[in-house]
């Protein structure tokens, strides 16, 4: 049994003593942030991405680092993901991308504003946040795209970061489209070309989406999948 001299001896001790302790942590959190967060890195880009993030109550729905809420895909780890391409092309439609899939609003967003975006997931997937959030204990990955496709041209990022999200090749990417497995032997470049233009003018009522790309990338993406022979 302890007296009141020693137990309020006891009670204030170990009060300083832990009190100590929590403000050592606390500066010693404070101390690391900088280098934990690349503080170095917060770009003008990325504060505009941030104010957007903000503007528009992405929290609404989606959750970063944690906090938010839970209708929506995490967007930590958005950008290592899916890639910028990706997030770019789903930003300008959500729709498109997952067609009658996706309840996500099109904001219409300037190409800055999804650049800054963009730079703001970037940011954010670099932080070091103690292994969070955690991957999912999934079955051994697919073997690297750039080793299943040796043969032919290197596979381009809109095909990476867009194509394979649906369709797979030589045992890696999505399944919600057919494999592309043979599609060299199947069409030619005009065909190709065509589809990758419009594909609803090809054949009305498909899923697949019109991407927005660029005459050279379209370009890049025909040449690689006319490489893709069985």
């Amino acid at each position: 049994m302890l007296s009141k001299s020693q137990a309020r001896l006891f009670f204030v001790s170990g009060t300083l003593l832990f009190s100590g302790v929590f403000l050592f942590l606390t500066v010693d959190t404070m101390m690391a942030i900088p280098a934990q967060t690349n503080a170095q890195n917060i770009t003008p880009e990325v504060k505009r991405g941030k104010h957007i993030f903000d503007r528009n109550n992405c929290m609404g729905c989606h959750t970063i680092m944690g906090e938010g809420a839970y209708y929506a895909p995490e967007l930590t780890k958005v950008y290592e993901r899916r890639g910028p391409v990706w997030i770019k092309q789903f930003l300008k439609d959500p729709e498109a991308m997952y067609p009658g899939e996706r309840r996500m609003i099109n904001f219409h967003f300037k190409d800055a504003e999804m650049d800054d975006l963009i730079a703001f997931f970037k940011w954010i997937g670099e932080m070091d946040l103690n292994g969070f959030p955690a991957k999912p204990d999934l079955k051994p990955s697919d073997p690297p795209l750039s080793k299943q496709t040796s043969n032919g041209p290197a596979a381009p990022a809109m095909y990476t970061q867009i194509c394979a999200s649906c369709h797979r090749l030589n045992g890696s990417g999505g399944a919600v489209g057919p494999a592309l497995d043979g599609v060299g032997d199947k069409y030619d470049a005009a065909w190709l070309d065509a589809w990758l233009i419009d594909p609803a003018a090809v054949k009305p009522g498909t899923a697949m989406p019109k991407l927005p790309m660029s005459d050279a990338e379209r370009e890049e993406l025909v040449q690689f999948l006319l490489a893709q022979k069985k």
